[in-house]
């Protein structure tokens, strides 16, 4: 499995960006997709994830200003950024994971893509 991840630059505090990942190797259509994020010094953390179904779950910080969402025909995951924020500031790892739940534990997912980073300037 191969997950290339693209979309992320620099932008003001209250712009958008929107994030790409592109799966190969696998039905994508069956697997959870996920964001994370890892600021310097600190932990990576979890942003979004989806489902086959298109089911979401977000982490509290971009709940609201975050959308994520997948195209299984172009086996590829989205994460629309809106309103972003300095704290935004980070690179955004997409990862898939063949567990049957959704999940924000980046323990369960099996495969990463290699970061795009986003940086947002107040």
């Amino acid at each position: 499995v191969q997950l290339q991840a693209s979309g992320g630059g620099l932008v003001q505090a209250g712009g958008s960006l929107r994030l790409s990942c592109a799966a190969s190797g696998r039905t994508f259509s069956r697997y959870i997709m996920g964001w994370f994020r890892q600021a310097p010094g600190k932990e990576r953390e979890f942003v979004a994830a989806i489902n086959w179904s298109d089911s979401t779950y977000y982490a509290d910080s971009v709940k609201g200003r975050f959308t994520i969402s997948r195209d299984n025909a172009k086996s590829t995951v989205y994460l629309q950024m809106n309103s972003l924020i300095p704290e935004d500031t980070a690179v955004y790892y997409c990862a898939e994971t063949g567990s049957n739940s959704l999940s924000g534990n980046p323990i369960v997912y099996d495969y990463w893509g290699q970061g795009t980073q986003v940086t947002v300037s107040s």
